[in-house]
């Protein structure tokens, strides 16, 4: 393999303790994924910054989240600290040169990067139940909601849209719970507490337009190079749940909208997943099956995707099993588990007769690992003790200036910073209330009943007596006065009280 085509990783360990041979990943087996594990402070982040590095400068776009903010430095040109050129020298890497990787900062809250943002309706009832932890029958109320809004042009791009079309599935109870299933008052109201919580944790900042379009995370620069989309995850992880649901959103993303290319010379996108044991962790059965189905066939539409986790076990089998391409960093096995995960390392290795996989694991030191990537036709190489080279950009994080300056010249400067709020469910769900009320109003109610207005509310809050059947404003106002406290119902009683005020 040659520099064209192939990854430099570093150099493999001979028996009398020298480095010789270069050990690379081809970019032609780049997409068939790969997982890079090792415990804390083993150089797990480096070998993601050097992967990512080679990636990019052979031309493919990368996506990876960045923890503790140490990944920024790839945005910057290295330092030839002593240490490093040693490691150059001792692997063979001449010339060592250092320079800085095209990057695009990204960030769910819009505060280290370019705001990322995602449809209601983009997500889907899948991901949403996960990301809310619903039940089985408040999932099934959330498909009932996403059905209702296809079929009546009820546009879910933001959280206040999927609120108000949950208040107005519950005056619409009896008729959806004929059509679709029981609709309860109960599943609703869990389902918009739900939301609740998930607009106090940044849902809000998430959830809108302009949605991120794949093809700003899939740049090229003008001289061949890819863009590394770096996404700002210190705060997310405070947030586990959405950052793994976003991730698995991205994901499914790329697997609907890519075409079909068989498999490349070059992966068309390659996507790292740190902490790869949240996406895993408490995912219902048909979660899991989904994650399984994308990761098995995007391969196809050119995506590499490389999980990074500190233990193997934090990946199902079945998930495993599909990553080629392996770089092993140091565990220790102090307790069952921690020595059951070696094994589990140590077994998904073609072995090497120089050494004892499961010792090796125990014994590497800071940058050593065990690889093994896919040879040709796609046959494992053996597994080789490693030391990984240097990368060329910075090891460790950007100033907050230096950010800023890359933020601020970045090709999407601009284009995701306002957020738009166009018409759809909410807004449409309003002017229908409104239209109902002044439809009422023109019927001339009886003088003494208070007007349209002293009716509808009496009615909602009990202080008026009916007789006979709700007309379908009251049933409409009620649900709206009750619902009086929360911001959707404040934003409904507002636009309704501006129109009588004309």
């Amino acid at each position: 393999m040659t520099a064209e085509n192939a990854i430099f990783l570093g150099a493999s360990r001979k028996p009398d303790d020298t480095y010789q041979q270069a050990e690379a990943l081809a970019l032609k087996y780049g997409n068939r994924h790969g997982i890079v594990t090792g415990a804390t402070g083993t150089g797990k982040t480096v070998s993601l910054q050097v992967l990512a590095e080679g990636f990019s400068a052979a031309g493919v776009p990368v996506f990876c989240a960045d923890i503790k903010g140490d990944l920024s430095g790839i945005a910057a040109i290295g330092q030839a600290k002593d240490s490093l050129t040693k490691r150059a020298e001792e692997v063979h890497l001449d010339p060592y040169e250092l320079r800085a990787s095209p990057v695009i900062f990204w960030d769910i809250f819009g505060e280290q990067g370019h705001p990322i943002r995602a449809t209601i309706a983009e997500m889907g009832p899948l991901l949403l139940s996960r990301l809310m932890n619903l039940t089985n029958a408040q999932e099934g109320v959330l498909n009932i909601a996403f059905r209702l809004s296809d079929e009546e042009g009820l546009l879910l791009l933001d959280l206040k849209d999927l609120q108000a079309l949950l208040a107005h599935m519950v005056t619409r109870s009896e008729e959806l719970s004929a059509r679709y299933g029981n609709v309860n008052k109960a599943s609703v109201g869990a389902i918009q507490r739900s939301l609740l919580v998930l607009e106090q944790q940044g849902g809000t900042s998430f959830f809108g337009e302009p949605a991120l379009r794949i093809a700003d995370i899939m740049r090229t620069t003008t001289d061949g190079r890819g863009v590394v989309s770096v996404l700002a995850a210190d705060k997310l992880m405070n947030n586990p749940r959405l950052y793994s649901t976003f991730l698995l959103w991205l994901m499914s993303e790329l697997f609907e909208q890519l075409p079909e290319v068989g498999d490349p010379e070059k992966p068309r996108l390659v996507f790292f997943f740190d902490e790869a044991h949240l996406l895993f962790d408490e995912a219902p059965k048909a979660l899991l099956t989904r994650i399984e189905q994308v990761v098995r066939l995007i391969r196809s539409k050119g995506v590499g995707i490389y999980f990074v986790s500190q233990n193997p076990l934090d990946v199902p089998e079945s998930v495993l099993a599909q990553l080629g391409n392996r770089v092993q960093h140091a565990l220790r096995a102090y307790t069952p588990r921690e020595t059951a995960a070696v094994k589990t390392a140590a077994d998904t290795f073609r072995p090497n007769p120089d050494f004892q996989t499961f010792e090796a694991i125990t014994n590497l030191s800071t940058g050593e690992a065990l690889v093994s990537t896919l040879q040709e036709k796609g046959i494992p190489s053996m597994v080789q003790r490693t030391l990984m080279r240097p990368p060329a950009s910075r090891i460790g994080p950007l100033t907050p200036e230096e950010r800023a300056q890359i933020i601020a010249t970045s090709p999407v400067a601009g284009q995701y910073d306002q957020a738009i709020d166009r018409e759809s469910a909410f807004e449409i769900l309003q002017k229908k209330v409104v239209e109902i009320a002044e439809a009422q109003e023109k019927a001339k109610v009886e003088p003494e009943s208070g007007g349209i207005w002293g009716d509808l509310v009496g009615t909602a809050l009990g202080t008026k007596k009916t007789s006979g059947r709700q007309t379908v404003a009251e049933t409409a106002m009620k649900s709206v006065v009750r619902s009086v406290g929360t911001s959707l119902g404040n934003a409904l009683v507002r636009g309704i009280l501006r129109n009588f005020k004309r």
